[in-house]
């Protein structure tokens, strides 16, 4: 964690001999802290020049909902924690990079739609080492890895690389073409559901 002491009591300066935040930071590590909750008060402390955030390897499962205040924020790291499915994020715009490997994500379209809705310009997504991203080293095959990769592809257009492998034109070319069709019939049954 870059700080040069403890933090100052909220709304009050740091008296001489008890430094207060370092203020300005672009990037901040809480990583191998054991948290099990975000420490808004030092990070949001940062919300004019924070730009990179890496929460990894602790043990968080909450929504991040403050982080949406860190308004240049561009990558965020949540590797090795305890986030599934249903994380609920912020709306973040500025944020490019994701990385939430070896967490506890199993149901793939609802945690694609939420990347997709919340992070409009993300153009790095790594979710390896999830339930939901099958590869060689999780047990999964080949085709499993693949599909995988055409759906998240297919629904994120924005994606330049997903996990460690760039996304290729004939490969989002082809993801588009596999997905189309499960995208308009979810479309049309979300139609009827709000009618009825």
């Amino acid at each position: 964690m870059e700080t040069a002491g403890p933090p100052a009591a909220p709304g009050q300066p740091g008296q001489p001999g008890q430094p207060g935040p370092v203020l300005g930071l672009r990037s901040l590590s809480f990583a191998y802290q054991g948290l099990l909750e975000i420490p808004y008060e030092v990070i949001l402390a940062q919300r004019d020049t924070l730009e990179v955030l890496d929460l990894s390897y602790n043990l968080l499962e909450e929504s991040p909902a403050l982080l949406g205040e860190l308004e240049k924020l561009s990558t965020l790291i949540l590797d090795c924690n305890s986030y599934s499915s249903h994380v609920k994020f912020p709306y973040m715009p500025s944020v490019t990079t994701v990385w939430i490997n070896k967490n506890k994500i199993g149901n793939l379209p609802t945690f694609v739609e939420e990347i997709r809705s919340k992070f409009p310009n993300i153009k790095i997504l790594s979710m390896m080492n999830n339930e939901s991203a099958p590869s060689y080293f999780n047990g999964g095959s080949l085709d499993q890895y693949i599909d995988y990769r055409q759906y998240v592809i297919s629904q994120i257009p924005s994606l330049k690389i997903l996990d460690d492998t760039e996304v290729l034109e004939k490969e989002r070319a082809q993801a588009k073409k596999t997905y189309r069709i499960q995208r308009t019939r979810e479309g049309s049954k979300k139609r009827k559901e709000l009618q009825n």
